[in-house]
């Protein structure tokens, strides 16, 4: 049985932001119910430890996901969070209470990526207090994340990067310079159970933008695959549109979508560095692979 280091599940695609580099999505908005959500953990716990609350939406939208850490506690799955933050501090509760929470990334390259009322030292005081709060009542791992640094063809939203640094040493306490440490490498462990990591902006997959070629490694389909608030399942959590559509949770069974003929022609394609999806073709993460 193929065992998948995490599954990615859509629990909304809802989102109270619009950030400049996520795709704008067609689907129908919709909250994943406690019903749904029991009967995929039920379909996918055999495949995996780890289940990931992402793909589009913010997950700390959707009301029912305390019921969700605990159906994941109950099926000793582990649970990792991608948040914007924005939510933190009426959520903290429910989140360091979490039994089966492991890790929450918080990605603040979201706020300049935006237009807000709110000030950044208040977005940011946000998310440290809850950090804060986090490392002192709980073991969660808390990642954060400022994905947008600029590369040789993208400009990235990141005038704000030296403040934002500045107030996180400031807030966390720190005793050496994040803008120093940041020469030398692009993740630092800041405290114990915080992180900090760095990366480049890159281009979503899109079917309308012109190919890299087939030449492509990916690890969906084989580290991972995702599960949309619909049900579609995807090969990997970039695909925001199940362009890529393996079948559906809620019509046939997990095993058989992933033992039907377009999974395994994607998985050993890349098994031999190829791409065999149009989508995959124009994927921009993929090209880190390629480095």
């Amino acid at each position: 049985m193929r065992k998948f280091k995490k599954i990615y599940i859509e629990i909304t695609n809802v989102c109270n932001l619009s950030c400049n580099f996520c795709p704008k999505t067609n689907r129908k908005y919709k909250f994943m119910n406690r019903e749904e959500f029991n009967y995929i953990i039920n379909e996918i716990k055999p495949y995996t430890n780890h289940v990931y609350f992402h793909l589009m939406g913010e997950p700390l939208l959707n009301e029912n996901i305390e019921g969700f850490f605990e159906e994941c506690h109950k099926n000793e799955l582990m649970v990792n969070l991608t948040t914007n933050g924005t939510l933190l501090n009426k959520n903290s509760e429910k989140l360091i209470n979490a039994k089966s929470l492991r890790q929450v990334n918080i990605s603040l390259h979201s706020f300049e990526a935006n237009e807000s009322n709110v000030e950044l030292y208040e977005y940011i005081n946000r998310v440290t207090d809850f950090i804060n709060e986090a490392r002192e009542k709980s073991d969660i791992i808390c990642a954060i994340r400022l994905w947008n640094m600029d590369n040789e063809e993208l400009k990235g939203a990141n005038k704000l990067n030296l403040e934002i640094l500045n107030l996180l040493e400031k807030n966390l306490n720190l005793d050496f310079s994040l803008a120093e440490k940041l020469q030398e490498t692009h993740k630092i462990k800041l405290k114990d159970k915080v992180y900090l990591n760095m990366a480049e902006k890159f281009n979503w997959p899109d079917i309308s933008i012109n190919s890299i070629g087939e030449e492509v490694f990916c690890h969906g389909l084989r580290n991972q695959v995702g599960i949309l608030v619909d049900g579609t399942v995807v090969p990997c959590c970039l695909d925001s549109e199940g362009t890529i559509e393996l079948g559906n949770v809620f019509k046939e069974r997990f095993v058989s979508i992933l033992e039907g003929k377009r999974a395994s022609d994607i998985y050993n394609g890349f098994s031999r560095r190829v791409a065999v999806e149009d989508l995959c073709k124009r994927c921009g993460y993929a090209t880190r692979f390629k480095k």
